[in-house]
């Protein structure tokens, strides 16, 4: 008889269902997260298990790993696609480990991507860095906030990365002492953020896979290493998304609207999909509209009709679809198909 398993995972425990073909429940227990307690847990249905769903949650990476190595197929819930029976009066642990199951033993089960265990630690690291250099922006635009509020004097942010706002300088300047120590803590921590950055990119360079790929991600306009290895490993398997629009959906780059009769109702959810590709595509775009002259013409002519953020987002779509095809097809960036 096929056997199904269900584990709605927490921080501390989890909750374990094994259902069979006619939705009886065989097993059901709350564990601590311990991966030889779960195994255990498991170990007396493991030949009929037809496979083991676990909740898309923040920690499910040691759990995954850990029932894949055990020889357990395991399929990770998107529970951003996963609604129970909203008529329900009572809903529990018990009754959502018990949904999962049912749910892989009708077929219907919304999956997610299991990301490759051997690539996770460089893209955490390519994570950590991009937070960094959220910061250090953050920084230098407080640093200059101050000084054009009471001193009416803007430094650009070159100069302030090169240290040139010395001591002697904010004394020259600013007389109050208690808005000179705000400046220089916020100096120091650029100062910090900036050190870490540099030893962020370093170890990241020498890791960089600099094979065909790579270097066709390079070919799309505003994309260096660093992006090209953002959009490579944020991605995982083009094959999973089955036409372009769905993957410039996924990097965020799709309007995120609800649609009736013509007009729109509402908003649908704005934060389905990964949010550093949609950081990676921005910044792409950013750097195109600076470098690449069919692009900042295209630009140009979006915003006479409509908000900057706007034009800028339509470019970032436009490179998302073709680095979409990029690493479907293994071609390079093609101008007259993007932008023609």
């Amino acid at each position: 008889m096929k056997l199904y398993a269900g584990i709605d995972l927490h921080s501390n425990n989890s909750y374990i269902v094994v259902i069979d073909e006619n939705d009886k429940i065989l097993f059901q227990k709350r564990v601590a997260n311990d991966l030889p307690t779960i195994l255990s847990s498991l170990d007396s249905f493991k030949e009929q298990l037809v496979g083991v769903v676990i909740e898309s949650t923040y920690n499910w990476y040691w759990l995954a790993d850990g029932l894949q190595l055990a020889g357990y197929k395991i399929h990770l819930a998107n529970t951003n696609a996963i609604s129970q029976y909203n008529g329900l009066k009572h809903t529990d642990d018990k009754s959502d480990a018990r949904w999962l199951a049912h749910l892989l033993k009708l077929g219907i089960l919304a999956e997610g991507y299991i990301y490759p265990k051997e690539e996770r630690g460089l893209r955490e690291l390519l994570r950590k860095r991009m937070s960094l250099v959220k910061e250090q922006t953050r920084c230098i635009l407080m640093t200059q906030g101050l000084l054009s509020r009471y001193v009416n004097c803007f430094v650009n942010s070159y100069h302030l990365l090169r240290g040139d706002l010395t001591q002697e300088v904010l004394r020259e300047k600013i007389a109050d002492k208690n808005v000179r120590q705000t400046i220089t803590s916020q100096l120091v921590l650029l100062k910090h953020i900036r050190l870490e950055v540099n030893e962020h990119e370093k170890s990241i360079k020498t890791q960089l896979k600099k094979d065909a790929l790579f270097l066709l991600l390079k070919s799309i306009p505003g994309v260096g290493d660093i992006l090209a290895m953002t959009i490579r490993l944020e991605t995982g398997e083009i094959s999973r998304f089955s036409k372009a629009g769905k993957y410039s959906s996924y990097c965020r780059c799709i309007e995120s609207k609800r649609i009736s009769n013509g007009k729109k109702k509402s908003e649908n959810n704005r934060r389905n999909g990964n949010a550093y590709l949609g950081w990676a595509f921005i910044e792409a775009a950013n750097f195109a509209i600076r470098t690449c002259e069919p692009i900042k013409q295209y630009y140009q002519r979006k915003q006479a009709k409509t908000k900057r953020v706007i034009a800028l987002k339509a470019i970032a779509n436009k490179l998302a679809r073709a680095s979409y095809f990029i690493q479907r097809d293994n071609v390079e960036f093609d101008m007259k198909k993007a932008f023609g």
